[in-house]
C-alpha cells in the first residue's frame, strides 16, 4: 500500500499521533502550518490547555460560529466536536473544514435522532422550532431558528408570546428557558452528559468547605444545581462573570477546560472543579478530549479528516443558523 493512503487511513482512525517523533516542537510546527496553508485553528473553551494556548481563537458555540463565518483562512481547523466543525462547514461551504478526530461526537447532539425528532416535529405542526446550536446538521435543517446558551433569551423573547416553541435537544436548558422567559415550549427529552451528573450533595459539602465561593452554572445543568447556583450563564457568560466579579473563589459547575482561560483572566482568584456523581474531581466532557496537539499536527500536515457535507443538507441547515446571527448581530451579542 502506498505510504501516504496508509498514513491517511490512520489519519482518519485518529491513531496516527501514536508515530509522531517525540522531538517534534508541536507548537513551532503547528504555528508553521498554520502561516503555510493560511489556516485557522478554532478551539472551544472546552479543549485541553494546550490546544487553548495554540488556538487563533478560543470561544463558546455562538462565538466560534461567528468566527467560523467571518474568517479568510483557506482551512478551519475545529478543535472541538463534530456538530461544531458541521456548523463551520455550514457557513463555509468553499472551505476546507477539518476535524482532528471525527469520532469526537456530543452526547446532547446524540439524543435527539433525526427521525423520531422529525415524527416529533409533524405532530406539533404549529410550532415554531427552536434547537440549541448543540445538534446535528440534520436537526438544525429541520429547525427555524438556531440559538446558543448566549443568545437563546433573546431568540426567545423575539418571538410573540402566543406562538407555540418546540426547543431542542437540551431539556434542561429549556427548562431554565421556560422560567426565565415566562414560556411553556415543549421540551425534547435530551441532555448533556457533563451537566448532568454533577453530584448535589458534593457541590453542597463544597460550599460548606468554602463558605466564601460563589457558585456559578452553566444552564445545561440540572434544575437543582441552578437553583443553588450565584450566576447561571454561558460558558463565555461564567468566564466574563468570574473576570469582573469580587468574589476570589469559585466553584465552577461546567466542563473543566473552561477553568484555564478562568485562571489566566484571574491569576489571584482560584477557581474549584463542582464535582460529579462518580469518583472522579472533576467533569471532563470525553469527546472534547479526543482532540489532542499530536492531532492537529496531523490534522494540519495531511489536511485530513475532512469534515463534508452533502450541499441541499447545508442549504437547509443555513437558514436557522442565518436566522440566529441576524438575531444575535442586531442585539449585539458577540459569543
Amino acid at each position: 500500500m502506498d505510504i501516504n493512503i496508509a498514513k491517511n487511513e490512520l489519519i482518519k482512525r485518529g491513531f496516527l499521533d501514536l508515530v509522531i517523533d517525540p522531538q517534534i516542537d508541536l507548537f513551532a510546527e503547528i504555528q508553521k502550518l498554520k502561516k503555510e496553508k493560511n489556516a485557522i485553528l478554532l478551539a472551544h473553551y472546552y479543549q485541553e490547555t494546550d490546544i487553548q494556548d495554540v488556538a487563533d481563537y478560543i470561544g463558546d458555540s455562538l462565538g466560534l460560529a461567528q468566527e467560523a463565518e467571518k474568517t479568510q483562512a483557506d482551512i478551519i481547523v475545529f478543535a472541538g466536536v463534530h456538530f461544531m466543525a458541521e456548523t463551520a462547514k455550514i457557513l463555509n461551504p468553499s472551505k476546507k473544514v477539518l476535524l482532528p478526530d471525527l469520532n469526537a461526537g456530543c452526547s446532547l447532539a446524540d439524543s435527539a435522532p433525526t427521525k423520531l425528532f422529525k415524527a416529533f416535529r409533524e405532530k406539533h405542526p404549529d410550532h415554531l422550532v427552536i434547537s440549541y446550536i448543540n445538534c446535528t446538521a440534520e436537526i438544525k435543517a429541520l429547525s427555524d431558528i438556531i440559538c446558543t446558551s448566549s443568545n437563546a433569551q433573546v431568540i426567545i423573547e423575539s418571538i410573540p408570546p402566543e406562538q407555540p416553541i418546540i426547543f431542542a435537544p437540551d431539556k434542561n436548558l429549556g427548562a431554565y428557558l421556560n422560567k426565565k422567559c415566562g414560556r411553556n415550549m415543549l421540551l425534547w427529552n435530551g441532555a448533556c452528559m457533563v451537566h448532568e451528573i454533577f453530584s448535589l450533595q458534593k457541590i453542597t459539602k463544597l460550599k460548606i468547605r468554602h463558605p466564601q465561593a460563589k457558585l456559578i452554572a452553566h444552564p445545561e445543568c440540572e434544575e437543582a444545581i441552578l437553583n443553588i447556583a450565584d450566576f447561571i450563564g454561558s460558558t463565555t457568560q461564567l468566564l466574563k462573570y468570574s473576570e469582573t466579579d469580587g468574589a476570589q473563589q469559585y466553584i465552577v459547575a461546567t466542563e473543566t477546560g473552561i477553568l484555564h482561560q478562568m485562571q489566566l483572566k484571574s491569576p489571584d482568584k482560584s477557581f474549584i472543579p463542582a464535582p460529579p456523581e462518580n469518583n472522579c474531581a472533576c467533569n471532563d466532557c470525553p469527546h472534547m478530549k479526543l482532540n489532542t496537539l499530536e492531532k492537529i499536527y496531523l490534522c494540519l500536515k495531511y489536511e485530513l479528516p475532512e469534515l463534508l457535507m452533502d450541499e441541499e443538507l447545508r442549504v437547509a441547515a443555513k437558514k436557522p443558523m442565518d436566522k440566529m446571527m441576524s438575531i444575535s448581530k442586531q442585539y449585539g451579542l458577540i459569543g
